[in-house]
């Protein structure tokens, strides 16, 4: 149920796909700092057995522990940006829980990008919701799916409200974006922007966008875009990155 850090295989589809095309989109300015962790199967999030417990339990030890020792190495004072997706936003938002909220490390935070998993209204205390591009010590969350399309087996089951960010002008409110302020997403090649691939607007708990406009678009049927959460909008992520550092650093 979990996967083996020493998978060659593996790691080498980790960097060129999460890492390629996810954890890149931070290293505009900063340092990035991704660690192998022995990750859950995906079976885990299906199940509710002691074993799927265990599994990531298993997963967030690694997590957490990588953490720790790059602030006992690397980090020597210096401001904090947390950058997850899918199972890694599930350890994300549990380490902000456990190691920032309320604790000095909170106020090394610049901001926390937990993409591509549900982020309840009420799972922080103290880390609030950023509603601006400006924003620090604050939380960024959405999951992006076509328009008019509400995942049945997940999403319309939810009783709870989540953070839903709109990362074309991030705000949190329904206000539509157009795709003009989209100033660029990443395709599979990763060789060039695409500009306006996509626009956004909020929809109850997820993030509803257009059919992606590309070349050879018409082979996307899928109406989950999670593999794409960060695609989509790399390059709006990346300027983002740039602009909270710098309001994080003149308030200090």
């Amino acid at each position: 149920m979990n996967a083996l850090i020493d998978d060659a295989v593996l790691n080498a589809k980790t960097d060129y796909s999460t890492i390629l095309y996810q954890a890149s989109a931070f290293g505009n300015g900063c340092r990035v700092f991704a660690p192998r962790y022995r990750q859950a199967h995906y079976r885990a999030f299906f199940s509710n057995t002691e074993n799927t417990k265990l599994s990531f339990e298993l997963a967030y030890s690694d997590v957490k522990a990588a953490f720790e020792y790059y602030l006992f190495n690397n980090n020597k004072g210096r401001p904090i940006i947390i950058a997850a997706h899918s199972q890694g936003t599930v350890h994300a938002a549990r380490l902000l829980k456990e190691l920032f909220e309320n604790k000095p490390l909170q106020g090394q935070l610049v901001a926390a990008y937990l993409i591509g998993m549900p982020v309840a209204d009420t799972y922080f205390t103290s880390i609030t919701p950023c509603t601006d591009s400006l924003g620090t010590g604050c939380f960024v969350s959405w999951r992006t799916y076509k328009k008019g399309f509400i995942e049945p087996n997940f999403v319309a089951k939810e009783t709870f409200k989540t953070i839903v960010t709109n990362p074309l002008n991030w705000r949190i409110d329904e206000n539509y974006a157009s795709g003009k302020l989209n100033t660029g997403g990443v395709l599979k090649n990763f060789n060039k922007l695409k500009t306006g691939v996509v626009d956004a607007q909020k929809h109850g708990n997820v993030l509803w966008v257009h059919k992606p406009k590309f070349f050879g678009n018409f082979l996307i049927t899928t109406k989950n875009y999670h593999i794409a959460d960060i695609n989509f909008f790399y390059n709006n992520i990346r300027q983002n990155v740039v602009a909270r550092v710098s309001s994080y650093l003149s308030k200090q």
